[in-house]
């Protein structure tokens, strides 16, 4: 399993511009999925380009969310390949040029390994990934509470970690957690780092994480 951060408020990379929003590329079960798609599809673009990453190649789109800033690369996206099933949450509409567009309301696998948390609170879901440590979850921004996520992820097995934003959710949500790396609209980012200061990863566009036996990035 390989995650790269495309599209972040910070970048790791300083060939990458950083922007308001998140994206990133999962490969993971034999599948490539782009998790949202930023705020501008120039942006997306570009920085994909520079990660040697071919919109071409994507076989899947996962949105978390309605929000633009998750969504406003989809159409420059599509420009560029329409030959993928999109995976939408129901409160996000008029998904145009896709090869498949599927309205994702409930808890459910999309691929052997690959799962979605369902549409929570009626604004977001979260991806989540077998690994051989547990769940992974990818996350927008954590709109809905984290605990909710956490315990949707937990119908797939023991969640062991998870990358994304985290919204306004307190710290302490994240103790059983065995790796955090927190992204664009995480309020308590540096009280995060802190209190789990062996459990923290950097994020920032060009950040790439991979989870064989062990969490780790570089």
């Amino acid at each position: 399993m390989k995650i790269t951060i495309i599209y972040d408020n910070t970048s790791f990379r300083k060939d990458l511009q950083a922007d308001w929003g998140f994206s990133a590329l999962v490969e993971a079960k034999g599948k490539r999925i782009l998790f949202d798609t930023g705020s501008s599809g120039s942006i997306l673009l570009a920085n994909m380009a520079k990660l040697e990453i071919a919109p071409e190649e994507i076989d899947d789109v996962f949105i978390s969310h309605a929000h633009f800033d998750h969504t406003g690369g989809l159409s420059a996206f599509l420009d560029r390949n329409s030959e993928v099933k999109v995976w939408s949450p129901g409160s996000f509409r008029g998904v145009k040029n896709a090869e498949e567009v599927i309205e994702v309301e409930n808890s459910g696998k999309l691929y052997e390994g690959i799962y979605s948390t369902g549409e929570l609170a009626g604004i977001e879901q979260s991806l989540c990934l077998a690994s051989q440590k547990g769940i992974v979850i990818i996350a927008g921004c954590s709109h809905p509470p984290l605990e909710n996520i956490i315990s949707a992820a937990s119908e797939f097995g023991k969640v062991y970690g998870i990358i994304g934003g985290l919204h306004g959710n307190r710290p302490e949500a994240l103790k059983n957690l065995n790796f955090i790396c927190a992204t664009h609209c995480t309020q308590y980012r540096q009280e995060i780092k802190s209190l789990y200061p062996q459990k923290y990863i950097e994020g920032g566009a060009g950040k790439i994480i991979e989870m064989k036996d062990t969490a780790s990035g570089r």
